[in-house]
């Protein structure tokens, strides 16, 4: 269970720390003369370790741990999988940290020592979304007390205005108002920005409120002159430290444990060959166990020796036929997932997710709900249409007018879609939109639209009104 839960890079890690541990594990495809010399899957009674330690020497079974009948399952179902090799990776977050890339910017600044402690204090109090929610004098305060730094706020200040010269710009602002100003005063100036200067600046209360009759007749300009410096507003970034994808973190590559590729019309499911490693028993420990198989007096000293050999050869057997048993639930999983959900696999279309949960794939595949929840939460797949979380394909069902089961995903991806189309003028209100849907046959009540439009971070009405 742990180690189907586990996404292919921390496997990877966890089967580096078995081969470190155990010496009779081995990685990579033995010669040809050690090629069969692999022990079985078949005939193996589990044991606990307090069993394993009465065991005598004369009563371990030696040929067991040096058949050669055949080649383990797993080494033949890998290929079948993936190509060995593949190793693909997807970027999804940023080299440097968001504070790192200030700290930085900072070493092209001319500053003294006390200057420098002060910024890089201010830099450490930035929250991840771009701002500093501290009013001066309590920093002021907490540099006393914390670092040791003894200073006034009239030099806080003065380093405030450092760091509102770094990138992103609007960085180290108190409020989104000043966050606004900050960027609009680094671009260039024109009729329009000066115009969206004074309203961030003079008529804030009104611009959020979106009262644009008001401030047509506060500036006395045209439609089209309003309309133009709200779009410089709108091109804004309220949010600067946002931009800096996985804030606070290094980078991280999510590799997909799956593709999905269309071939002649047909979809076809591969695990990715790092979690197919090839793994064998070490060909000297078995050669130990043939000499104390071979020896005629056998000493205390070798009996103690072959009973180790008997612990580190169990517990290698027992991890190569783990990961056996971890790729056959990960495909077998996915490959009822892919089958569910064929119709988005073959054209992309998010409005024909159907309706599928946990119960639905482990009744598929006859295992337990827990075990789909483990592949579904961790994994990812690779689709022609993206990498995708595994468990964004689960959703619960809901009736259309026809009384038939549909996807919660698929009432999303309608509802976003007439939220796009809808005149942004006059953009339609909660009650509206589920009377729409409605119409479209999908009878659900104004407060699921809301919860719906919230988990899809669209904004009310009122907040997506354009000129």
């Amino acid at each position: 269970m742990k180690l189907i839960q586990l996404p292919t890079q921390a496997f990877e890690q966890r089967l580096l720390e078995e081969m470190n541990e155990n010496p009779a594990l081995e990685s990579g495809k033995e010669e040809d003369e050690y090629e069969k010399d692999e022990f079985e899957n078949e005939d193996y009674d589990d044991y606990d370790d307090a069993e394993s330690e009465r065991i005598e020497a004369e009563d371990i079974n030696i040929d067991e741990y040096l058949s050669n009948d055949e080649t383990p399952d797993y080494k033949t179902q890998a290929n079948n999988y993936s190509d060995d090799d593949d190793e693909r990776e997807t970027p999804f977050a940023a080299p440097v940290s968001f504070h790192q890339d200030l700290i930085n910017q900072l070493n092209t600044f001319i500053l003294n020592d006390e200057e420098r402690e002060i910024a890089e204090f201010l830099v450490g109090s930035i929250d991840d979304m771009g701002y500093i929610r501290r009013s001066i004098a309590d920093m002021v305060d907490d540099m006393a007390f914390t670092q040791g730094i003894y200073t006034d706020e009239k030099m806080v200040q003065k380093m405030m205005h450092v760091i509102h010269e770094l990138e992103p710009s609007g960085v180290g602002a108190q409020d989104l108002q000043e966050c606004l100003l900050l960027q609009l005063k680094h671009k260039t100036p024109t009729e329009y920005v000066e115009l969206a200067t004074d309203i961030i600046e003079n008529q804030f209360d009104a611009f959020t409120k979106k009262h644009y009759d008001k401030l047509l007749q506060k500036y006395g300009v045209s439609n089209e002159q309003l309309k133009k410096a709200i779009h410089e507003i709108e091109k804004l970034n309220p949010k600067p430290g946002g931009s800096f994808t996985g804030n606070n973190k290094v980078t991280e590559n999510v590799v997909p444990d799956f593709a999905i590729r269309i071939v002649d019309g047909e979809l076809e499911l591969t695990l990715n060959g790092r979690n197919a490693p090839s793994l064998h028993v070490s060909k000297d420990y078995q050669e130990m166990m043939q000499t104390y198989k071979d020896s005629r007096d056998k000493s205390a000293q070798q009996k103690d020796a072959v009973q180790f050999i008997k612990q580190k050869l169990d517990s290698a057997k027992w991890f190569i036929d783990a990961i056996r048993q971890r790729q056959e639930t990960l495909f077998v999983t996915m490959n009822a997932i892919m089958h569910y959900q064929e119709e988005f696999f073959l054209d992309g279309d998010e409005t024909k997710l159907k309706p599928m949960i946990l119960k639905d794939i482990a009744d598929m595949v006859g295992l337990d709900i827990s075990t789909i929840s483990r592949v579904a939460n961790s994994k990812y797949v690779e689709t022609p249409y993206g990498t995708k979380l595994i468990k964004e394909f689960f959703s619960e069902a809901m009736k259309n007018d026809q009384g038939e089961d549909v996807s919660t995903l698929e009432i999303k991806k309608i509802l976003q879609n007439t939220i796009e189309e809808e005149d942004k003028k006059k953009p339609l209100p909660d009650d509206q939109l589920a009377e729409i849907l409605k119409e479209k046959g999908y009878p659900i009540a104004r407060r699921t639209i809301a919860k719906y439009r919230e988990q899809l971070d669209i904004p009310v009405a009122r907040m997506r009104k354009k000129m």
